[in-house]
């Protein structure tokens, strides 16, 4: 058991994120925290409701975004991946306290299903130091956002039976605006976290 453990921890590479960089070293114990940590703030963030219509605006996509750009695209997306199982085995951690597999056969399934894989690719991008200046920050969260979009186009259009473009004004242009608070919300405080990590690196040494 110890020798699976010390293997795990010699070859494990911690993502090059901000947490990553402030944890290390990012063993399996503070992943799996982490994991469960973010999949919760997910939860907690989807209690955030604006009703508008069918597809509410909630604050979990900003989480998910955040999630990805923190932890990096495996962990994110892991993180994403626990949150849905949560909330698919009854946990009422989708919108408005819901829960259950069939949530996700809903008006919101799109969006829900690309979660791990926003993540993902937000995490991708922060692997490869985009969350460390503001523009390419906000241009990762924003592939990010357009995935979770995209999906929540195709499955609403799928489910209502309705063109893309009569889809698109009711389950994506009314998510623009807070999208482009979010993105840019984001994308200030990532670089600044790294700025504060490094002023706190320098006084140590």
């Amino acid at each position: 058991m110890n020798s699976t453990a010390d293997s795990y921890s010699q070859t494990y590479t911690p993502p090059d994120t901000l947490l990553g960089a402030a944890l290390a070293p990012l063993d399996w114990t503070r992943s799996v925290s982490l994991v469960v940590a973010f999949s919760l703030l997910t939860a907690l963030a989807a209690q955030i409701v604006i009703p508008t219509g069918p597809i509410p605006i909630t604050g979990s996509t900003f989480a998910v975004l955040l999630t990805g750009a923190l932890l990096g695209s495996r962990l994110g997306a892991m993180a994403m991946i626990v949150y849905l199982v949560e909330g698919v085995c009854g946990l009422p951690f989708f919108s408005l306290g819901l829960s259950g597999p069939a949530h996700l056969m809903g008006p919101t399934g799109g969006y829900l299903v690309a979660y791990p894989a926003a993540a993902f690719i937000t995490g991708a991008f922060a692997e490869n130091g985009w969350d460390k200046r503001f523009l390419s920050a906000a241009l990762a969260m924003a592939v990010g956002s357009l995935v979770i979009l995209a999906a929540g186009l195709a499955w609403f259009s799928v489910l209502t039976h309705t063109s893309l473009p009569v889809a698109f004004q009711l389950s994506v242009l009314k998510f623009i605006p807070g999208d482009i608070i979010k993105i840019l919300l984001a994308a200030a405080v990532l670089p600044s976290g790294w700025a504060l990590l490094k002023r706190k690196a320098s006084s140590k040494s």
